[in-house]
């Protein structure tokens, strides 16, 4: 963290630690979340148009999706959880099998990229970490942000709570626009339009939310 950064009010090093290297970390999951989003569909029994109409995404921006040639937004995926009937943590990081999680900051822990529609531009990366807990409905992630000058809002079930690690983090909530800090955080419910990225360059934050 810079050394004129303002200093967040508890000790973050644990964080840092794990995250400095996000770019450098091991690579997906051997299963994509493109194949997960296909596993779970065809389970559920439905065509790419019957999706379609349960979510409103175009058959197109599904199918590049399953294909993996566009990688899912947070909120993108929660709507898909919510028409598929599924945990969402099993699109995002797959399904767990344990009662609990302990991620030690020495791992290696597999980063997800989330792209715009069009899969032009990458607007963050995250890590999951307790992916290995059974049947959560709580995904607890580090979020690498960048910037996003497209500024696509987004609606979806749940709710978020953000904690700002490093970088300045620009905020949108309904009508309202904030600038966050290290050390600033916020909650809101995710039905609210909501727009996070990085006010310059890059930022990190916690991220944890709730969609079930």
């Amino acid at each position: 963290m810079p050394e004129n950064s303002p200093k967040p009010p508890i000790n973050v090093d644990y964080f840092e630690d794990l995250t400095g290297d996000i770019a450098q970390t091991c690579a997906e999951p051997l299963e994509s979340v493109g194949e997960r989003i296909r596993t779970l569909r065809h389970e559920k029994g439905l065509s790419l148009e019957e999706l379609s109409k349960l979510t409103g995404f175009e058959v197109s921006f599904l199918e590049d999706l399953e294909n993996n040639k566009v990688q899912p937004q947070l909120g993108t995926s929660i709507k898909l959880s919510k028409a598929l009937d599924s945990a969402f943590g099993r699109i995002v990081s797959g399904v767990g099998n344990q009662l609990y999680s302990i991620t030690r900051k020495s791992e290696k822990i597999p980063v997800a990229r989330s792209t715009s529609q069009k899969g032009a531009q990458e607007v963050y990366s995250y890590m999951s970490l307790a992916p290995d807990v059974k049947g959560r409905h709580m995904e607890a992630l580090i979020v690498e942000l960048k910037e996003n000058p497209d500024e696509d809002m987004s609606v979806h079930e749940g709710e978020e709570f953000i904690y700002v690690l490093d970088g300045l983090v620009s905020l949108k909530i309904g009508a309202d626009d904030f600038e966050l800090e290290p050390g600033d955080s916020v909650y809101y419910l995710s039905t609210t339009p909501h727009l996070i990225a990085a006010k310059a360059g890059e930022a990190r934050i916690i991220a944890v939310l709730y969609g079930k």
